[in-house]
């Protein structure tokens, strides 16, 4: 059996002493460090999947060490969640900065330790899982290729198998990209939803309709490359780091690039062009009215509504006819001009029909 690996790191030996003995209790494997310095080097050989991580201590403090380890590739996917007797929003705005993934205020509850360890380590998985996609996706292709030579006269259903493996390769690797939002599986069935209608609206193919359902939830994969420091910020974005977000889109076309699966093409095409506007004031590119590809048109309208609706760490859910009255008439930062006039058109008449699919996929406890 394989034990998840915890290092701890503190300079003091009784909390050492009962965070490995609560940590050993939940299964975990844990080592321990006494100062920055050493838990920089355990973390080479001992390879831990996530690191609690003391801020006072001798020689180096936690908020050095963690800048350290999150500036190395070698070490910087790994969770490290600050635990100090520190409360102040200084303190975690400073571990944010280092790039922090949590923080455990002392004394430590055993009942929120075990939920965020648990969260974070789920959340480390589907990230290992990104790095080796690529590597995955060939190994599938491959194995369904000499499936195909070998049952030629089964090369319907086999064709069949493929495509219902793209579609299940695109869910995972969507809900890897996006596990840190409270509704990823609903957001994701949402996005599908939204992106069916309004191009049937639109009186699209049901080539292009289907196309849209499944590769529209890929749009932000790109965020998988965000810093987590970033995505989770409760503030306003500085230039910089909005900077850093806007290279979601293509960090996102880079991994779904080179398919031969038109899912993934299409996909790739969403996730470049999905933030620009009609008036040219989008990004990356600054495309401009039909210069953008008709699924970034639909995907930009479908974003912001969802967007709107949703809670983020930086702001509550509006309501439906909020929502709607922003997209439809603006409220300084979003215009109606933003917008392909007819996608907007077809919007406003499927308004309703989105607020039904926003409200019946929910996540229920």
């Amino acid at each position: 059996m394989t034990y998840q690996k915890i290092l701890i790191v503190d300079d003091e030996e009784p909390n050492l002493r009962l965070l490995s003995s609560l940590l050993g209790a939940l299964g975990y494997h844990t080592e321990v460090a006494r100062n920055g310095t050493e838990a920089i080097k355990k973390t080479k050989t001992y390879r831990p999947d996530l690191i609690l991580l003391d801020i006072m201590m001798p020689d180096m403090d936690g908020f050095e060490a963690c800048e350290l380890l999150k500036a190395d590739a070698d070490t910087a996917n790994i969770p490290v969640v600050i635990v100090t007797a520190l409360s102040d929003r200084d303190s975690k705005l400073k571990g944010l900065n280092a790039g922090a993934n949590d923080f455990l205020t002392k004394p430590i509850d055993r009942s929120e330790l075990t939920i965020r360890l648990k969260n974070l380590l789920k959340i480390k998985e589907y990230e290992d899982f990104m790095l080796r996609h690529n590597e995955l996706l060939e190994d599938e292709v491959k194995k369904r290729t000499f499936e195909l030579q070998e049952a030629m006269g089964e090369i319907e259903r086999a064709q069949e198998e493929t495509k219902h493996s793209y579609i299940e390769t695109i869910y995972r690797l969507t809900l890897a990209a996006e596990y840190k939002d409270e509704d990823t599986a609903t957001h994701i069935k949402r996005i599908s939803y939204y992106s069916r209608v309004l191009s049937q609206k639109l009186g699209q193919s049901e080539s292009f309709v289907e196309t849209m359902f499944y590769a529209s939830p890929m749009h932000d994969i790109g965020k998988i490359g965000i810093p987590d420091s970033i995505l989770l910020k409760p503030g306003e974005l500085n230039d910089k780091e909005f900077e850093k977000i806007k290279s979601h889109t293509v960090i996102g076309a880079k991994i779904l690039g080179n398919s031969s699966s038109d899912f993934l093409k299409s996909a790739e095409t969403i996730a470049l062009t999905h933030h620009e506007r009609w008036d040219g004031t989008g990004y990356p590119q600054g495309l401009k009215e039909e210069d953008i590809p008709l699924m970034g048109r639909v995907m930009n309208i479908v974003d912001q509504y969802d967007s709107l609706r949703s809670k983020r760490p930086y702001k509550a859910g509006f309501s439906h006819g909020k929502a709607v009255e922003i997209i439809a008439r603006g409220d300084g930062r979003t215009k109606p001009e933003h917008f392909d006039p007819a996608v907007l058109d077809a919007f406003i008449q499927m308004a309703d029909e989105f607020d039904r699919i926003f409200e019946g996929y929910q996540e229920k406890f």
